[in-house]
């Protein structure tokens, strides 16, 4: 075992970096630049290393929300953050399931990233003020205002009312079971009257470029897209932090997150770009 901080903290600034990206393979590449950091620091003047590390991964990420803004602006069709296999101990923690949920990330992506910055660390990871002020480069009465501001702006857009994990579990079988009837009635009995899928294909391959309202025209979209495969096969896995489908088209991935309310679907997140589909190999181990 080693007592180097960084691989002590690793779980930690990998999921600092995931939430403030959306993306495993950037907060990868964080990672890797915040380690070379702190390879050249000298540790006897680091009186907090753990706060140091958060520091240095947070301000690297900034950098790295800042280089992406114009290669997301030009992305093709909807921009999905890129879900991750986890395990079911994650679920455990439940404001950091919630946290890495699609649905959560998918919000956090609507905020700058200053704000996105202090969100997370404030909301997620309980950092004092004095200490995000550093990472972020402003004072520590902007920060308060800025946290305020994203707090509102979040709440106001995160789902509603969290069910268990055994609901959504039992959710996410039942649409799996409908979809491979491709059956339109039995897809839209188990979404709410207003569901929105929203699919990230990445102009690479075929998903829809807008956001789809309603749980006709989603059924109806569901069951031709059913029609048009050779092979379907589907099964119940762990994606941030909750139970969601992973759907083989063809031999090819497809990862669903849903947001459930009243034991009705009311989003699906479909994620078919194959460069976001690289890690459901392995549980990703995600920490506070």
């Amino acid at each position: 075992m080693t007592d180097d901080p960084f691989v002590v903290h690793r779980r930690l600034l990998f999921t600092v970096a995931y939430e403030m990206l959306g993306s495993a393979a950037d907060a990868e590449d964080v990672l890797q630049e915040s380690w070379l950091r702190w390879a050249d620091v000298d540790r006897t003047k680091v009186a907090d290393p753990r706060a140091y590390l958060v520091r240095t991964v947070t301000r690297q990420s900034l950098n790295r929300l800042r280089t992406l803004a114009r290669s997301r602006e030009e992305y093709v069709g909807e921009w999905l953050p890129e879900p991750l296999l986890t395990s079911p101990d994650v679920a455990e923690d439940v404001e950091l399931a919630e946290s890495v949920s699609m649905a959560v990330l998918t919000v956090l992506e609507t905020l700058g990233p200053t704000e996105r910055a202090v969100f997370v660390l404030r909301e997620v990871f309980d950092l004092p003020y004095g200490e995000i002020a550093e990472a972020t480069g402003k004072s520590p009465a902007a920060v308060r205002q800025i946290a305020h501001r994203a707090r509102s702006h979040v709440a106001a857009r995160r789902p509603r009312v969290p069910v268990s994990a055994a609901e959504q579990r039992a959710v996410v079988e039942r649409f799996l079971t409908a979809l491979r009837t491709g059956r339109v009635q039995e897809l839209m009995a188990v979404m709410a009257p207003d569901v929105v899928l929203v699919a990230d294909g990445g102009g690479v391959v075929r998903a829809a470029r807008a956001p789809l309202h309603g749980a006709d025209p989603v059924a109806k979209l569901l069951a031709r897209a059913h029609l048009a495969v050779a092979d379907l096969v589907t099964r119940t896995v762990w994606l941030n932090g909750a139970p969601a489908g992973l759907v083989e088209v063809d031999g090819e991935p497809t990862a669903v997150s849903l947001v459930v309310d009243g034991g009705r679907i009311t989003r699906i997140y479909v994620v078919r770009n194959p460069g976001k589909l690289t890690r459901l190999h392995a549980p990703v181990d995600l920490a506070r």
